[in-house]
């Protein structure tokens, strides 16, 4: 399907303030970049770097008065997730290099903490795909999904002491359930259509069967529509805007994703 997304935000900068951002998507197996638009507004000088995730990010120095950063892309993703019950497991010693820091514990990911809640969820499924889709449908029933109830990312464990979170706070259980199986897993942050309410969206991917697979305990079915931005270890990596200094306030902030005939391109 063709998408349209759309993320335009303003601020209010009272000093002028170092913004790091992420969100220029990028083409690759699972999504086309057709079109794009980004926007600065008053323009200022940027420096694009790709990250160690290989995340495109943009640095720059935001003047005092309104700043608006306005995004926008045309993306052809897939009308279904791809899904492959019984995929295996990828045995350590032939992961490729760059999967292998989605095996260790990150920030908001405690991985040593959950070796035997993950054993007890996944005992009887067949090791990788089956044991990480076990790990999901868990989620999905045991961890309640409360889209806008908090701004700042907390880690698995805590996600697990509350029983409740945000996309991301399920994604992070996720991930650190996965980990403690020896199964890589990543967060991913992006956008997905028909999400409601309409906000950006994180997920999570496991790389099992010589791939990576796409997962969402929020969602009661999981379908096709989603556009990655960014990828990293947990929430730390993949934060659409970093800055730095005194707080800035985000005045607004509007996601939109639109489906759009391949003829209005």
């Amino acid at each position: 399907m063709w998408l349209r997304t759309i993320c335009d935000m303003t601020f209010n900068i009272e000093t002028p303030t170092t913004f790091i951002l992420m969100l220029r998507q990028r083409s690759g197996a699972n999504q086309w970049i057709a079109r794009e638009e980004y926007r600065l507004s008053p323009q200022v000088p940027v420096y694009e770097f790709t990250d160690s995730y290989g995340n495109l990010c943009q640095r720059l120095v935001a003047p005092v008065g309104r700043f608006e950063i306005y995004s926008s892309s045309d993306v052809l993703t897939a009308d279904l997730v791809d899904q492959s019950p019984g995929a295996p497991f990828v045995e350590i010693e032939h992961l490729p290099d760059s999967v292998l820091s989605y095996l260790l514990p990150s920030r908001y990911c405690e991985s040593d903490r959950f070796n035997d809640m993950a054993a007890s969820i996944t005992e009887g499924y067949s090791m990788g795909y089956d044991q990480v889709k076990a790990i999901e449908t868990w989620l999905r029933n045991n961890i309640s999904y409360l889209p806008g109830t908090s701004d700042i990312a907390i880690s698995a464990v805590e996600v697990n002491d509350r029983q409740s979170g945000v996309c991301r706070d399920l994604s992070h259980l996720g991930i650190a359930l996965c980990r403690s199986l020896s199964i890589p897993t990543r967060l991913v942050v992006g956008y997905l259509y028909e999400l409601k309410p309409m906000d950006l969206h994180a997920w999570f991917e496991a790389y099992v069967g010589g791939r990576w697979y796409t997962f969402d305990a929020t969602q009661s079915e999981i379908t096709g529509g989603y556009v990655a931005i960014g990828y990293g270890r947990d929430a730390a990596d993949v934060a659409i805007f970093n800055q730095f200094g005194p707080s800035v306030s985000l005045e607004t902030q509007r996601v939109e994703v639109q489906l759009i005939e391949e003829e209005k391109l």
